[in-house]
């Protein structure tokens, strides 16, 4: 490991420990040349995959797309960010088990509606509304009696 004080390759760890929830490993280093001390984080390198849209476009996953779009159905309800983060990464989680190298947009689409639900049924109806593209104001009701009716389950 590089230092980013003198640049020297070798250090030796001093300490290490899970971090973020066992996501990572926190690494105490010292630099063999100068002796300065820096910390390190060792993560999973996870496999990427691509996303086939609707329209049959492929593009890349991306982790802040998701997040921005849970974040816009929770605003100005009582939904943490660690709460959306930690959605988003089960959903990660799940999709990445697959080991597809390709992921329907409509599949992720589900994903984050069943969080929502649980979460925050206003973040759910918000997001549907949008994924589902409700045409009218009947298909939107037909969304919430199937809410309700979950509900009364």
């Amino acid at each position: 490991m590089k230092c980013p004080s003198c640049g020297h390759l070798e250090s030796k760890v001093l300490d290490s420990r899970p971090s973020s929830e066992g996501a990572s490993i926190r690494r105490r280093r010292e630099c063999l040349m100068c002796q300065k001390r820096f910390t390190t984080f060792e993560t999973i390198e996870n496999m990427g995959f691509v996303v086939v849209k609707k329209n049959g476009n492929r593009e890349i996953f991306d982790r802040t797309k998701l997040v921005g779009g849970m974040i816009r159905a929770c605003e100005k309800r009582p939904v943490s960010v660690k709460q959306i983060e930690n959605a988003v990464n089960d959903i990660e989680m799940h999709l990445q088990s697959t080991m597809r190298s390709e992921v329907q947009s409509s599949e992720i689409g589900e994903l984050v509606m069943e969080k929502l639900k649980a979460l925050d049924e206003v973040a759910y109806v918000r997001f549907a509304s949008v994924y589902r593209q409700f045409k009218d104001i009947n298909t939107f009701m037909e969304e919430l009696k199937k809410l309700l009716g979950d509900e009364k389950k």
